[in-house]
């Protein structure tokens, strides 16, 4: 597993020296742009609109845009040396807190903890402590010169690290346009509703999901290597009942649908204890 980052991480006078692994990874299907004409592959020019020439990289200079078409600009050294004068090689935990009183929007990307040469006892205090106290870690780290909040858990007796969002880096919810106020729900509906939610539960696996985009996609790339004629068959209309018009008629007819799965899954159980 490729090594992103190498340091050290501590909480109090405990010193862990750590590498840092990805623990996610993007699947998606990335397709190139090609002329249509001969199959070459575009490649993109990075053209001056005011000189009307193409740049080399050594013209560029990077700038900070703080009002429409006013810039300052920044020089490689200056960036080097904010650089170097940020990036502290550690991580250092600042408190601990419960898990549960962060929420799922503050989470960014996922890294795996590996201890480096030394630090395997370190490492297992660390992962025994955050365990038997049920709490996470607070740390801040700094990756590609962005300092990040992170958090550092227990993933499958790893240590791991979630970098997460700074609070002026989620938006507030108050700008969130045409957010209904308290509609005046029926008790009925609520009752359906519910029942359809609890018929829908079931433990979590992510193992019963895929993209099934990406599938048809790596499907139908490997026929068209293969030479192989792709029909698309065209798909069946779903007929919608005239009757399907209002919110209960929905979720009934959702709950009716969803009824068989348990009672099919009931039989199978019964069959098991009988045989």
């Amino acid at each position: 597993m490729h090594t992103v980052w190498k340091g050290s991480i501590s909480f109090g006078l405990v010193n862990i020296p750590i590498k840092l692994h990805t623990a996610t990874e993007n699947r998606d299907i990335k397709l190139r742009q090609l002329h249509k004409e001969c199959n070459s592959p575009i490649n993109y020019s990075k053209v001056c609109p005011i000189c009307d020439k193409e740049i080399k990289s050594e013209e560029i200079v990077k700038a900070y845009e703080y009002s429409k078409n006013k810039y300052v600009v920044l020089d490689d050294e200056e960036l080097e040396n904010l650089r170097k004068e940020n990036e502290d090689k550690s991580v250092e935990i600042i408190e601990f807190v419960k898990l549960e009183e962060i929420d799922p929007i503050y989470f960014e990307k996922s890294y795996f903890l590996a201890p480096d040469s030394g630090g395997g006892k370190a490492y297992s205090l660390l992962r025994k402590s955050l365990q038997e106290s049920g709490k996470i870690g607070v740390a801040k780290i700094t990756i590609r010169s962005k300092e990040q909040l992170a958090i550092v858990r227990v993933y499958n007796d790893t240590l791991l690290m979630e970098t997460i969002h700074f609070p002026d880096e989620v938006r507030n919810v108050d700008e969130v346009p045409n957010i209904p106020g308290d509609e005046k729900i029926a008790q009925k509906e609520l009752d359906t509703a519910l029942m359809l939610i609890e018929q829908l539960t079931e433990p979590f696996d992510p193992k019963k999901y895929q993209d099934e985009y990406r599938t048809a996609l790596l499907e139908l790339i490997e026929k068209k290597k293969n030479g192989e004629l792709v029909v698309t068959a065209s798909e069946k209309e779903v007929q919608i009942p005239s009757d399907m018009t209002d919110l209960m008629t929905a979720l009934q007819a959702s709950l009716d649908k969803t009824r068989k799965k348990p009672t099919v899954r009931k039989r199978k159980a019964t069959a098991k204890k009988e045989a």
